[in-house]
């Protein structure tokens, strides 16, 4: 059984199904998942796209459908046991699974936990208590979890893992069908949820026709998440005077065509450091999530891209601060200042050097491999 609550999630889900496929082809999966698991064999009992959310009161809307599959998940694990449940970030839930199939004695690996580190550091005794093993993504982790007595190991990042782009980037515009007339190129990446696109998708759109006053051949492209359906991202792009392309492309094609991009805090942030695309990160959520988000966080910064690189080489728009007046001075700035820019560049490739060599999603399936007994 397996186990994945969002986009990214479903990517890592599949890259690591595959690779244990690669080491015994017999192996079958069920579970929670999107299309890219879907593709790879998983028989997805649930879609990630129905049970991602973000923040604390956005959970709300879709607590009746979070616990039928929660439900329906545990029966499997007592009806039918699987060799092992390997479990992919989303800890609200994976958390209460896990606890069922501990006390079922099913092997369980959390393969990326949830970042406690950050916040909510409570719930690494939940992980001790009741997970098996442990494969971290992030150099950092390793320590932490090693720390609470957790048995755990750094596998390297699952992202380097995904091909990277073989075209040029004219070939990738091409391919697009982007003709800039040699205008710069804003990638806009406002998430990989629904509610994301609502809270980022205006800023980021208002935050472009202000750059395009500088910038009048500005063209925009947006990668269209598999958890994200077209209908909640079309009407920003029907009322924007600006050009914006939507594609379901892979991110880091469309990040290898940017001169610079707009990014909400997440996965997207280390897909353009691989890419070494200058960035932008903003990100909104409701104001008692954010609350208590300040309150319990236990970091000095919320993008991905920071914390790997233990500084501030990119800049960060949180909540009040995220305005398209603000992204448009930032993004401006990258494009104006080459000193900025340069700089920015190069502590991209110290992020991207700090990720691995790849080869996460292989380690993965040796530890899954070890815990089924094969």
């Amino acid at each position: 059984m397996i186990v994945a609550g969002e986009a990214s999630g479903d990517m890592y889900g599949a890259l690591l199904v595959l690779a244990i496929k690669r080491l015994t082809p017999e192996v079958t999966f069920y579970g929670i998942g999107g299309p890219e698991m879907e593709k790879a064999g998983v028989r997805v009992l649930y879609r990630a796209s129905e049970m991602a959310v973000v923040g604390m009161t956005e959970v709300i809307p879709k607590t009746r459908f979070i616990l039928r599959a929660l439900k329906d998940l545990k029966g499997a694990l007592q009806s039918s046991p699987p060799d092992i449940l390997i479990l992919i970030d989303y800890p609200g839930f994976n958390l209460n699974l896990a606890k069922r199939a501990h006390e079922l004695s099913v092997p369980v690996f959390y393969y990326i936990p949830p970042q406690v580190w950050a916040w909510r550091e409570k719930r690494v005794k939940k992980i001790a208590n009741r997970v098996d093993r442990v494969a971290v993504i992030l150099p950092f982790e390793e320590e932490f979890y090693s720390r609470h007595g957790i048995r755990v190991e750094y596998v390297g990042h699952p992202l380097l893992d995904g091909l990277l782009p073989e075209k040029s980037e004219r070939e990738i515009k091409a391919g697009l069908g982007i003709g800039n007339e040699g205008g710069p190129i804003l990638g806009l990446l406002p998430g990989s949820r629904n509610e994301e696109i609502v809270r980022h998708m205006p800023i980021f759109v208002g935050a472009a026709e202000i750059i395009s006053h500088t910038y009048p051949d500005l063209y925009c492209i947006t990668p269209l998440a598999s958890t994200v359906r077209e209908e909640v991202l079309e009407p920003y792009i029907k009322d924007a005077t600006i050009r914006i392309g939507v594609h379901r492309s892979k991110t880091k094609e469309l990040l290898k065509a940017c001169d610079f991009a707009l990014v909400v805090s997440g996965t997207a942030t280390l897909e353009a450091a691989i890419m070494e695309t200058p960035m932008v990160i903003a990100y909104k959520v409701s104001l008692l999530t954010y609350v208590l988000g300040k309150f319990l966080a236990k970091v000095p910064h919320i993008g991905l891209v920071n914390l790997v690189a233990g500084k501030a080489i990119v800049p960060e728009l949180i909540q009040a601060d995220a305005t398209p007046n603000r992204l448009a001075e930032e993004g401006l700035r990258i494009m104006g200042d080459e000193k900025f820019r340069e700089e920015m560049i190069e502590g991209l490739r110290i992020v991207k050097g700090q990720l691995g060599q790849g080869g996460a999603s292989e380690r993965a399936a040796f530890i899954a491999g070890e815990m089924m007994g094969l």
